[in-house]
């Protein structure tokens, strides 16, 4: 009797539909973090920032190390989050506090030697009795990448010059224009004003020495011989003014240029200042006054917001925590509907509302107040606000926590013969306090810093005659921007140490709250 043999299983690289899906995947992923490994370390290496390229590399390795192996499932879960939170947390975080220690801000953004040249750059003036010519751009060869010539016409002495970074030389066979521009350049391209103003980086960059000094350009159609009047000597580590013979040497703890009378020159470097930024802001008298009183209104600003909501949305939910109340839920449509509109455009529309002139408060009570000239109508008008941007997210919180708690307490206490404010007052608010305390302690942290609303509102006015960065009504997030991003000066080493302060009050406001919370929770157990 014959048998039949079964066919040969055939093969297979031991890989299922899904394992085939996860494995296509992967490596997908896998090439889009090369390729942004790729595009990330190409910049660093050509800008020699190493420090920045080992993370990069130092990140790469070990995401394709995790994602490789088939063990530790839950790191390659946790692997993106932590890097996330590197780059978005703890990268900010650490570059904040190592600015707050430096003096980091306009004219403090470099190295010295960045200062220094910057100073001679700024002191260079034309020499006096020097031509001033009339300026062609040429380029040796391609006029996008070829090395730049300066074609240049002395009117006096009708004649054309070649100037390069090896110096001046005259130029025959040139056909020059009744304006003196160059028109035929014999072995050199003549560039138009687009080609001359795409390269205007390196046409800035081309200086042609002389004898007294260097020819460079001025725009693309005239150049002159040029001196810097200020000199910086290594050796002594000081700048010399060569008209005035003042010499400038190099203090270190403030990162600028000092004279012997204790002038400074404008332009410094970046000093690491210690704790000088913190203290700065309760020992300069021109900043310890504001500071402290800003510091005031921003404790005062963050408490009155919190109460007043906390008890308009408190008193609305318990009017309308009852069952039994007709049209209940248009009421509540009509209390949330503030909570439902952008914060931004109604602070806009709050703050045409409070203007003076044609402001919609004014013209229905018939009164003429300036509300934002004086600084306690201004700080009035922005609580009122805050009252009516706040109270409907208040009335949320509170009506869900009053639903929450059991009626059998409450009925418990009037058969004690407690009577409702008693019972409301002894049971219910303190487990009220217990459910929405957490919420109290974050809606105090996002006043304490709540930009939009003293920004769009008031800009921080009215502000003194004598101090146009300390206004009536900023806290201390708007004082820190103004500084950081005034007209002024920019002082982000200093906005940098006021916002870790700003940190440190909002954390241990909230750490004393969450005790206070615990407690309570002990309380009521």
């Amino acid at each position: 009797m014959a048998t039949v043999s079964s066919p040969t299983p055939r093969r297979s690289w031991g890989l299922s539909a899904g394992s085939t899906k996860t494995l296509i995947l992967k490596i997908a992923f896998l090439a889009i973090v090369a390729a942004l490994a790729v595009a990330l370390a190409m910049p660093l290496l050509a800008t020699q920032s190493w420090l920045a390229l080992g993370i990069v590399v130092v990140t790469t390795v070990v995401i394709f190390a995790v994602y490789l192996q088939p063990w530790h499932i839950q790191l390659k879960y946790l692997l993106p989050g932590t890097i996330f939170l590197i780059l978005f947390q703890i990268y900010p975080a650490v570059g904040t506090l190592s600015t707050a220690f430096s003096n980091f801000g306009d004219g403090h953004r470099g190295t010295k030697v960045d200062a220094a040249t910057a100073i001679q750059l700024q002191s260079v003036k034309q020499v006096a009795g020097s031509t001033e010519y009339v300026l062609t751009v040429a380029a040796d060869g391609d006029p996008k990448t070829g090395p730049l010539v300066l074609l240049l016409y002395d009117r006096t002495s009708k004649t054309v010059q070649r100037g390069d970074a090896t110096g001046l030389a005259p130029f025959e066979g040139a056909t020059v224009n009744s304006t003196g521009k160059v028109t035929a350049a014999p072995g050199l391209t003549l560039l138009n004003l687009a080609q001359a103003t795409g390269r205007s980086a390196d046409l800035e960059a081309l200086a042609v020495p002389t004898a007294n000094g260097r020819i460079m350009a001025s725009g693309v159609s005239r150049a002159y011989e040029q001196k810097a009047t200020v000199t910086y000597d290594a050796g002594c580590d000081c700048v010399t003014d060569t008209q005035t013979g003042v010499v400038y040497t190099a203090d270190e703890s403030v990162g600028l240029f000092v004279s012997a009378d204790g002038v400074t020159l404008p332009q410094g470097w970046q000093v690491n200042v210690g704790l000088g930024n913190f203290t700065r802001a309760f020992t300069d008298p021109a900043v310890s006054g504001p500071f402290l009183g800003i510091l005031a209104w921003n404790f005062m600003f963050a408490i009155l917001s919190v109460l007043i909501t906390f008890v308009g949305g408190l008193l609305l939910a318990v009017a309308l925590n009852s069952p039994r109340l007709r049209a209940l839920r248009i009421y509540r449509l009509l209390i949330i509907l503030p909570y439902a509109m952008p914060s931004f455009a109604m602070l806009l529309v709050w703050r045409d509302m409070f203007n003076a002139d044609f402001g919609l408060i004014n013209n229905l009570t018939g009164v003429r107040v300036n509300w934002f000239g004086d600084t306690w109508t201004a700080r009035f008008s922005i609580l009122v606000v805050q009252f009516w941007m706040g109270y409907p997210y208040m009335f949320l919180v509170t009506l869900g926590a009053l639903q929450s708690i059991p009626q059998d307490l409450t009925e418990a206490a009037a058969v004690d013969g407690a009577r409702k404010f008693q019972a409301f007052r002894a049971v219910v608010f303190p487990l009220l306090l217990v459910a929405v305390a957490p919420l109290l302690i974050s809606s105090f942290a996002y006043n304490f810093n709540n930009f939009n609303a003293v920004q769009l509102m008031t800009a921080g006015a009215p502000f003194p005659p004598d101090n146009v960065k300390a206004g009536g009504t900023d806290i201390l997030v708007s004082y820190v921007y103004r500084l950081a991003f005034a007209q002024g000066g920019a002082q982000y080493g200093f906005a940098a140490a006021v916002s870790i302060m700003i940190f440190l009050i909002v954390a241990v406001v909230s750490i004393i709250g969450f005790r206070r919370t615990a407690a309570l929770e002990e309380i009521n157990r």
